[in-house]
């Protein structure tokens, strides 16, 4: 009995022992991947950068690398910090630090120099109407850094939920919570990075913002024996979601490639138009625009579509003094035995007969003679 208690303080002890020992290795390792991982460092263009070699004493004697190589731009050293001047784009790169004598790798810093942000641009329209709304935004100078943006819509004292466009990065929507509100928007947009923050606040009325897409499809065909008519027709735009109870009114422009100014026509409700003063065989530029009837703004510009009226097709030309020689020899056909044959003229039968008959005469003088 005693001998067996004593095995099992021996198992407990051994045991504690690996612990301990296993604890050790996980801390060691913990210590030497956090100096090999690099951590990230943000600093503003144009300042003065310090980077701190870890935990290391201010006594401490090390030596850095950027990018592999050693430090060529304007630095000095302090114990384990490294000290750059003014720095600048160039001055990005993965820094690395080593412990002399032996050159251990003690810590590695990626450095990012950029700017903080600046107040974002916000633009806010509904071409959806009156489903919902979309905000954009940007920056107009880079920041060089990740910056992230943070949106807020408030209407009548209340937050409003933002879905994050997929298909656009600087983008959101948000649907309407009512129609024909008399309470305005007011739309905060934040620009968020490691150097910074700044942020811009707009605010709009509902009707002012609706802008629909330009019509789709736009066709412009000539008519069959209409010199100065093309029939021109077009879609309202997929995006707007009730076309029954919100129409759309058109506005129609119209120009011959060879002059500037433009013709126009405005429509109620209609898709289709059709041009009666067009020049004859005149090629001719055509766009659409489309607009709410009762609120908001016209949208841009249909694509570009190009078509000339009808031209009749000119008579073939036949030439009656021309005369088509074939350049290929042919054989003639042998005639028919029935085909008329061509008459010999009268003094081509007279020598005939007069070389038939003049020996006959010749024998008749000899003997009277």
């Amino acid at each position: 009995m005693t001998l067996l208690c004593v095995c099992l303080q021996m198992a407990n002890l051994v045991t504690s022992l690996c612990c301990v020992v296993l604890a050790a290795v996980v801390v060691a390792y913990a210590q030497r991947r956090s100096q090999l991982v690099a951590r990230n460092q943000y600093e503003r263009m144009g300042s003065d950068v310090t980077m701190q070699c870890g935990s290391l004493d201010n006594d401490a004697s090390v030596s850095w690398k950027v990018n592999g190589t050693d430090v060529k731009a304007q630095h000095r050293l302090e114990g384990p910090r490294l000290m750059l001047s003014e720095v600048d784009l160039g001055h990005n790169g993965l820094y690395s630090c080593f412990q002399n004598p032996h050159g251990e790798r003690r810590d590695t810093i990626y450095l990012h120099i950029g700017i903080p942000p600046r107040e974002p641009t916000v633009t806010c329209r509904s071409n959806t109407y009156p489903k919902g709304f979309y905000c954009s935004w940007h920056q107009l100078h880079p920041t060089y850094i990740p910056t992230t943006f943070e949106v807020d819509v408030q209407h009548n004292q209340r937050s409003l939920e933002v879905q994050k466009d997929p298909d656009h990065k600087n983008r959101c929507r948000v649907r309407f919570p009512e129609v024909f509100s008399s309470f305005p928007y007011k739309v905060n947009v934040t620009a968020v990075n490691a150097l910074g923050k700044a942020s811009t606040t707009i605010s709009f009325e509902e009707s002012s913002i609706v802008k629909p897409d330009p019509p789709e499809r736009v066709t412009a065909t000539p008519i069959r024996f209409n010199a100065r008519r093309l029939e021109v027709s077009w879609h309202s735009p997929a995006t707007w979601p009730d076309i029954d109870n919100f129409p759309l009114k058109y506005f129609l422009r119209y120009r011959p490639l060879i002059r500037e100014q433009w013709q126009h026509v405005e429509l109620s409700d209609s898709t289709s138009h059709t041009i009666t003063d067009a020049y004859a065989g005149k090629e001719y530029i055509i766009q659409v625009a489309a607009k709410d009837t009762e609120i908001g703004t016209w949208s841009d510009w249909s694509v570009a579509v190009h078509a000339t009226p009808w031209i009749e097709d000119p008579l073939p030309i036949t030439s009656t003094t021309e005369v088509d020689f074939s350049t290929e020899t042919k054989t003639s056909p042998i005639p028919s035995s029935n085909a008329p044959q061509k008459a010999e003229p009268p003094v081509g039968r007279a020598a005939r007969l007069l070389t038939f008959f003049s020996p006959l005469l010749l024998g008749m003088l000899l003997l009277l003679m």
